[in-house]
């Protein structure tokens, strides 16, 4: 068990200017975490120490507190602008909001919460870096954090790729034994009597077959029982890796002497693009998941039938494989404000957002007056529309209030500034005051503000504060945000300075949350398949119309008929843009995007239209950040960011 000890801890102490976010993180000594599970009110049976900065919160601390007469904490959701490659600090906003919160307002000490995402490895070694934060506001150890962790990624590949292979698996042995063996081999006869497994328990009941002795099967039975039949050409499921690799965008399997004639051409995703993963991020207990896990659909029969996990006899083993990965990571932040990392799908190929297990747990814990700060991934047109037409429709929490991080440099980019580039020093228009690119770049923030209000939910805007900022540029962004209905908007310097730097931002989200919010959702679910996209890019991207592929349009007819067409839509696209073309920046309108697919994840629960070339793996730039990487003789961690 955890070591629990009072909780002192200094203000924390900034350097200017800023060391590097690892240096940052390595100015604090974390405090052991079974104290800040105990300042939360944590039974010691309701977590799991991993070491002495990571825990595990168990699904008990929710259900012990489901009746509970406290209530639950204000739901604060952190969005941003169309980012450039950089980010524009939404995480780092995240962090700084909730160490303001908890760490400088006594009346909210261990009642805030952050609710983050865990990162994939391949941001970390690729283009983008880790997503603990920065400066100082981070999720510390940032290095725990922004690895391993406590391996609920690594869960998700092996169950993933366990699917997989049981896919692979199960076409190639049906095409090579007859119905009767099969059917001996699936269901054994062990001492006079058939093994029936759960899962294949599960499987007489879908067929009909679940109060028939099996002694009393028919050839046809047997038959109907052993052989899913799958059309190989319909396969949609994925082998992943959490790991950016573009040359697994593409490939062939079964190229073995042994496995001559069952190839079949298929690819990678990237762990986290993995609709377990979004499982993962969308179910709302262990019961909750093995049914969402078995209900996930990975091909149509020879007849057009959709086949699942469950008739793949392998959703049990995919639940034991995620048993541990549904329960939060418990970390802290630089001033020692509680954080629950859990699920971590992307915004542009995913929903993008944190668990919901997470925000149960977390807003139980803080009671009525307290704060959980949650974040929505990339730009609000693509992590915070998917937060609240997917996550908030399964979890029935309805935000109180939204924050959407803005930066001068990236409203410049927006106003017609050159091209960011990560990796390229920043052009002199980046790096000296240009107001009127700031005045023409606000349209990109002006849209967001006012979609965000469509939800029914007060803005307010937290101005990134930047060295090269000027007070007239940022003063145009105040202007154009006030003016387009935003709440407040607020400079906040927590990269910094920490919590302290974001005391303005805190006070301005206390106010309103204080007030009350009418949310809803943009469509109904009873809409048709294409009434749903378009709501999304009429309403969100401002687009003139949309143009369906030959395949998009064969994916909408099979998911109707099989009756998926009532759940929401996950749109795939760039986080670039508005539209499909990541060229098109500010806010566009009177433009086409194309749907060149759709797929569906019906255990997680939605469907996800992509537009345009969207790769679900992505590769790795000529200098990625596993350059900077490395270990010093004494085992620290140098040049992670």
């Amino acid at each position: 068990r955890c070591r629990w000890e009072a909780r002192i801890m200094a203000p924390l102490t900034t350097r200017f200017p800023v060391p590097s976010d690892i240096e940052c993180a390595h100015s604090v000594t974390p405090v052991n975490i079974g104290t800040i599970a105990k300042g939360l009110g944590l039974d010691e049976e309701e977590f799991d120490c991993y070491g002495k900065c990571k825990a595990k919160v168990k699904l008990s601390a929710y259900q012990n507190r489901s009746g509970d007469a406290s209530g639950t904490g204000k739901y604060v959701v952190v969005t941003g602008i169309t980012p450039t490659p950089l980010g524009e600090g939404k995480s780092t906003t995240t962090v700084g909001l909730a160490q303001a919160l908890g760490a400088h307002f006594p009346e909210l000490e261990n009642k805030v919460v952050a609710c983050v995402r865990q990162p994939s490895q391949g941001p970390t070694f690729g283009i983008k870096g880790g997503a603990a934060g920065g400066g100082y506001s981070q999720v510390i150890p940032m290095e725990e954090f922004n690895l391993h962790m406590t391996g609920d990624i690594h869960a998700i590949t092996a169950a993933n790729n366990l699917l997989a292979a049981a896919i692979d698996t199960r076409i190639f042995h049906e095409s090579t034994q007859k119905d009767e063996a099969l059917f001996n081999r699936l269901v054994p006869l062990k001492k006079g009597e058939r093994v029936l497994s759960r899962t294949m328990r599960l499987r007489l009941e879908k067929l009909g077959l679940g109060d028939k002795p099996i002694e009393e099967f028919t050839q046809a039975d047997m038959a109907r029982v052993a052989r899913l039949n799958i059309d190989k050409a319909t396969v949609t499921w994925r082998r992943v890796l959490d790991t950016n690799d573009r040359f697994l965008r593409a490939l062939t399997v079964g190229q073995g002497p042994a496995e001559k004639g069952y190839n079949r051409e298929t690819g990678f995703d990237i762990t986290v693009a993995s609709e377990i993963m979004a499982v993962l991020a969308l179910t709302t207990s262990l019961g909750d998941m093995r049914e969402r896990l078995g209900r996930m659909v990975v091909a149509s029969d020879l007849d057009g039938n959709a086949v699942t996990a469950e008739d793949l006899n392998v959703a049990g083993a995919l639940t034991v494989l995620m048993k541990d990965a549904i329960e939060p990571t418990l970390m802290q932040t630089l001033e020692a404000t509680p954080v629950l990392v859990h699920a971590g799908p992307f915004a542009n190929i995913a929903h993008g957002n944190s668990s919901i297990v997470a925000d149960q747990i977390a807003l139980r814990l803080v009671g009525e007056g307290g704060y959980v700060i949650t974040e929505a991934g990339f730009g609000a047109d693509i992590g915070f529309e998917k937060f609240c037409n997917i996550k908030c429709r399964y979890s029935e929490y309805k935000p109180d209030c939204a924050v959407i991080v803005a930066t001068v440099r990236a409203l410049k980019m927006h106003g017609g500034g050159p091209e960011v580039v990560a990796g390229r020093p920043l052009a002199d228009e980046y790096l000296s005051e240009n107001v009127e690119l700031v005045r023409r770049g606000c349209s990109n923030l002006v849209r967001h503000i006012e979609n965000i209000k469509k939800f029914g939910i007060p803005v307010v805007v937290a101005l990134n504060a930047f060295a090269s900022d000027t007070q007239a540029e940022q003063d145009a962004i105040k202007a154009a945000s006030l003016e387009a209905g935003a709440f407040e908007v607020q400079v906040s310097s927590h990269h910094a300075h920490g919590g302290k730097g974001a005391l303005d931002l805190a006070e301005a989200v206390r106010r309103a949350c204080s007030g009350a919010s009418r949310f809803d959702f943009l469509y109904p679910l009873d809409l048709p398949i294409k009434d749903k996209i378009w709501a999304i890019a009429k309403e969100i991207y401002r687009a003139s119309d949309i143009k369906y592929s030959e395949e998009a349009e064969k994916k909408i007819e099979l998911y109707t008929k099989q009756g998926f067409d009532k759940l929401p839509m996950c749109m795939a696209k760039t986080q670039y843009s508005f539209s499909d073309d990541p060229k098109l920046k500010g806010a566009p309108t009177d433009f086409v995007i194309s749907v060149d697919d759709i797929r569906a994840s019906v255990g997680a629960g939605f469907l996800f239209p992509i537009l345009g070339k969207m790769p679900t793996i992505p590769g790795l730039p000529t200098r990625p950040c596993f350059f900077d990487i490395d270990i010093d003789e004494d085992g620290n961690i140098i040049g992670l960011m």
